[in-house]
C-alpha cells in the first residue's frame, strides 16, 4: 500500500486550505478501519479551515474565556497526572473520566501522539496552536459529558456530529455524515443514522464546551453539570445502541 504523503508545515496564523481529495481518501481509511485514528486528524486538517482560530477569538469574548486563555493550561499534561486523576470524588465528571480511561484504555497522551503525524508543529507557543491542543484533549472529555461511548462506531459518530454543531469543523461534519450513511447500507436501518442527527441537535441546543474551565468542571458532579451545560438525553443512541445488538454488529 502506498504510504500517504507528509503534510506540509502548519502555519498556526495561516487558516488550513481546503482539500476535498485528501479527506474523501482519508474518510475512505476511516470508514475502513474506525481504529484509525489519524485518519481523524488528516480530516480535521484538511476541511477544518479557520475554524481553530474562529473558536479561539470566540473563547475571548465569552465570559471565563479571558482568564482561560491567558492562564493557557495545557490540559493534556492535567489529564495524564494519575494522581490528579484519582483525586475525584464519586459522581464527579472527573470520577467518570477516571472510569472512562479504566475501561478503555485510552489516555490523553495517545491522543497527543497520533495528532503529531498530521500536525507535527502543533507544540509551538502559539495562541491558535495552543486553542488546537485543548480542542484535541478535551475530546474525551465530551464523551464523558455527553454520554456517548467511545468504544463503538456509533458514540464516535454521535459525538462527531455533536461536535460540528459546537466548533463549526467542517471535519466533524464529513466523518459524521459518511458514517451515517455507511450505516444505511450496513444495517439497513435508519436507528444509526437518526442517532447521529441526534448528536448534532444535541450539540446544537447545549452550551458552548468550549467555553469551560475544565480543571474546575472535572470537580462538579456529572449530573449537574449536564444540566447546567443543556446536555439533553440521548435517546435516538440509546435506541440504535438496541438495534445494533440486537443485530448482533457492534459497529459498521
Amino acid at each position: 500500500m502506498a504510504t500517504q504523503p507528509a503534510p506540509a508545515p502548519y502555519n498556526p496564523g495561516v487558516p488550513l486550505k481546503r482539500e476535498w481529495g485528501t479527506a474523501l481518501s482519508a474518510l475512505r481509511r476511516l470508514l475502513a478501519n474506525g481504529d484509525d485514528t489519524e485518519q481523524v486528524f488528516r480530516i480535521m486538517r484538511a476541511l477544518n479551515g479557520d475554524v481553530t482560530q474562529r473558536n479561539y477569538r470566540r473563547l475571548l469574548s465569552s465570559p471565563a474565556g479571558g482568564a482561560i486563555a491567558y492562564k493557557r493550561v495545557e490540559l493534556a499534561e492535567r489529564l495524564t497526572d494519575r494522581a490528579w486523576i484519582d483525586s475525584f470524588a464519586t459522581g464527579t465528571v472527573g470520577a467518570a473520566y477516571r472510569g472512562f480511561l479504566d475501561s478503555t484504555g485510552y489516555s490523553a497522551d495517545g491522543l497527543v501522539e497520533v495528532s503529531m503525524t498530521e500536525f507535527a508543529n502543533v507544540q509551538v507557543d502559539h495562541p491558535y496552536t495552543w486553542m488546537g491542543r485543548r480542542e484535541r484533549d478535551i475530546h474525551d472529555l465530551w464523551h464523558v459529558i455527553t454520554g456517548y461511548k467511545a468504544d463503538e462506531h456509533l458514540g464516535e459518530a454521535c459525538l462527531v456530529a455533536f461536535s460540528y454543531a459546537q466548533t463549526g469543523g467542517l471535519g466533524w461534519a464529513f466523518i459524521g455524515l459518511g458514517a451515517a450513511l455507511k450505516s444505511i447500507r450496513v444495517t439497513g436501518s435508519l436507528d444509526f443514522f437518526k442517532a447521529v442527527m441526534e448528536g448534532y441537535a444535541r450539540g446544537k441546543r447545549a452550551a458552548w464546551l468550549h467555553g469551560e474551565d475544565y480543571e474546575t468542571l472535572l470537580a462538579e458532579p456529572l449530573d449537574q453539570v449536564r444540566r447546567r451545560l443543556n446536555i439533553a438525553e440521548p435517546v435516538k443512541y440509546r435506541i440504535a445502541q438496541a438495534s445494533l445488538a440486537a443485530a448482533g454488529l457492534k459497529g459498521i
